[in-house]
């Protein structure tokens, strides 16, 4: 079992940044793979990013965040972060952590077992 807590959400304007937490519980953190994904407002949730177990960790992205988030983690810390650079106002939405054991790097939201409460991320135009 994973508890997981995202912090870092908030309102920021366009063009500026926002770096997203998520806090894992348990002993096995390193053998999960931890994604991100985020609910806009009367939109379904959706794939953000994503990265392996490993240390050298291979990560996936929505083509939406490509070049502007990066999704990078801490082992050691028990950590996932999500650095959003360049943010546009339909970045605006819920950002949520989620995790499942695998060596596998999925992108799908039924593939994800554990999730986080959301983080508001509000990108004013």
């Amino acid at each position: 079992q994973v508890r997981l807590v995202e912090s870092g959400g908030g309102l920021v304007q366009a063009g500026g940044s926002l770096k997203l937490s998520c806090a894992a519980s348990g002993r096995t953190f390193d053998t999960y793979a931890m994604g991100w994904f985020r609910q806009a407002p009367g939109k379904e949730r959706e794939f953000v990013a994503a990265i392996s177990w490993s240390a050298g960790s291979t990560t996936k992205y929505a083509d939406s965040v490509k070049d502007r988030f990066t999704i990078s983690r801490d082992n050691a810390k028990n950590a996932v972060y999500l650095q959003m650079n360049s943010l546009k106002p339909e970045d605006t939405a819920v950002y949520y952590c989620a995790a499942q054991r695998t060596t596998m790097i999925p992108t799908t939201i039924g593939a994800y077992p554990y999730w986080g409460q959301g983080t508001q991320v509000t990108v004013s135009s």
